[in-house]
């Protein structure tokens, strides 16, 4: 197949608001794949490519980038095998050979190619195609339940194989995927509720927990063989040996756990989150060490668990990892889930996650019987630059660039603005449409991916903190944020300072 085809159903899917419409265009599609094109096209569809992160940037993109070809002759085969060659390319040399890759591959691409390959290499495509619209195109195209489809993705952890198995195997062979001890599943997400008692009353009788701020693990073991996964399935085994000697203590032989790692201070407190995740990346054993809690488990000794009651995973767990737990308790009593709320921030935590009592373990999903809870920061905050958007966005102005203000003149005179982060996150179509018309017209300079602009526009932005970072001057960078609404009632001068966000790091 062309690989304009799934350019041209991105865009379709993109300009369409309609849940039916969007599954009959992916189900249409997905029909007319050859087999060994449904793994490599799902992962491009939802911009996660098969080969993951293949090491191209927008600075790369930009330095390839050429006139575009007049009509459509890539494959999907041939942009996979591309990417392929992009993520091979290590060593002496390889900067050069991932350019003539990446510059090969865009000369053959169209513009409208073009813009599905730029949202697959910079993991930002925008198209709607959500895993869960695309599991219903997959039950559609194979004439599969729903249920199944889903159910099949959430315990192989890949919708990727789970179409070629769906599209491809029998009913049965569907049907019979199951929980395998050594394969990661995908981890069951929370909802979101504005304070404890809001959260209390969604669900009733719950577990209201510590929300630790460390990094999502999935722990699987059979007998001495223990694997790490993180949120996205990637295997970090190695990185964390101080995690498997813990579990492999456990008087268990076979076991899959959910939980968090983080480092913590002399003191037994959390270190800040940026200490946890410089550790958590490391491919070898550092000077900071991992403390795992896990708060879940999924299987235990040949029985699987994630469609039992919250109660009786919990009482697993306790029998196998009482020491590791995340802290918490069991109530329906409002007064007593704040409390546990008061002692999580005193001790340095997220907030809480209160989870029904009876909750299934709704793998992959986001369900509404685990709500987080945790403190919102609110900042002003200023424009320094935006991206063109890309899928949906085609033709809006959407990623911007978030400056905070330096009144000390710590990076250059003061009153100047100093990167704190970016974002695309919480903006209406509205929002594009203003902000399309107005940063060109405050334009300082360009180039093909970023549009550099006055720095006079003041945007509210929601954050969940701050982190240490490298990447900016300032040191610091937004964790999770998203835009509130545009604020022309203010001043630049009036934003908040780099001196105020580097006070909020804890630690």
């Amino acid at each position: 197949m062309l690989f304009d085809e799934l350019a041209a159903t991105a865009v379709a899917v993109g300009t369409t608001r309609s849940r039916l419409a969007k599954v009959d265009v992916l189900a249409t599609f997905l029909r007319a794949l050859a087999p060994d094109e449904i793994v490599p096209a799902v992962g491009l569809v939802l911009g996660r490519p098969r080969q993951g992160k293949v090491g191209v940037g927008w600075r790369g993109l930009a330095a390839t980038l050429e006139a575009a070809a007049d009509a459509p002759m890539l494959t999907i085969a041939d942009v996979d095998a591309a990417f392929s060659g992009l993520a091979e390319a290590s060593g002496p040399g390889s900067a050069a050979r991932r350019a003539a890759v990446l510059g090969e591959l865009l000369s053959a691409a169209t513009e409208r190619e073009r813009d599905a390959l730029r949202g697959a290499l910079l993991g930002e495509v925008r198209t709607g195609a959500l895993e869960g619209v695309l599991a219903d195109a997959i039950a559609r195209a194979s004439d599969r339940p729903v249920a199944t489809v889903r159910r099949a993705a959430m315990l192989s952890g890949d919708l990727a194989s789970t179409a070629l198995v769906a599209l491809t195997g029998t009913a049965e062979d569907l049907a019979n995927t199951g929980l395998v001890v050594g394969r990661a599943i995908q981890p069951m997400l929370a909802s979101t509720a504005p304070s404890i008692a809001d959260a209390i009353a969604a669900v009733g009788e719950a577990s209201v927990e510590y929300k630790l701020d460390g990094a999502r693990i999935q722990v699987h073991r059979s007998g001495d063989d223990v694997r790490i996964f993180t949120r996205n399935l990637a295997d970090i085994t190695h990185r964390l040996p101080e995690v498997v000697e813990v579990v492999r203590r456990m008087p268990v032989h076979d076991v899959v756990l959910d939980g968090e790692t983080l480092a913590l201070d002399e003191n037994d407190a959390p270190r800040p989150f940026q200490d946890t995740m410089a550790r958590f990346g490391a491919e070898t054993a550092r000077d900071i060490a991992l403390r795992p809690w896990f708060f879940d488990v999924l299987h235990l000794d040949g029985q699987d668990l994630i469609d039992e009651p919250l109660t009786v995973r919990l009482e697993a767990l306790a029998g196998i990892a009482s020491d590791h737990r995340v802290p918490g308790e069991i109530t329906a009593d409002a007064d007593a889930a704040e409390r546990i709320g008061r002692e999580a921030l005193a001790a340095g935590h997220e907030g809480v996650m209160v989870k029904g009592v009876e909750s299934l373990y709704a793998a992959g999903r986001r369900g509404a019987s685990w709500i987080k809870v945790k403190p919102v920061h609110t900042l002003d905050l200023v424009v320094l630059a935006v991206e063109p958007g890309s899928g949906r966005r085609s033709g809006l102005l959407s990623n911007i660039h978030l400056g905070a203000l330096d009144a000390a003149g710590e990076f250059g005179p003061p009153g100047g603005f100093v990167m704190v982060g970016k974002t695309f996150k919480g903006m209406t179509d509205e929002t594009l449409a203003w902000q399309t018309a107005h940063f060109p017209t405050i334009e300082v300079r360009r180039d093909p991916y970023v549009l550099w602009v006055e720095p006079v526009t003041v945007v509210e932005v929601a954050i969940d903190g701050v982190q240490r970072s490298s990447r900016y001057p300032g040191g610091i960078a937004l964790r999770f944020a998203r835009v509130k609404g545009y604020r022309p009632d203010k001043e630049p001068h009036e934003a908040d300072t780099i001196q105020t966000l580097r006070g909020m790091l804890r630690g």
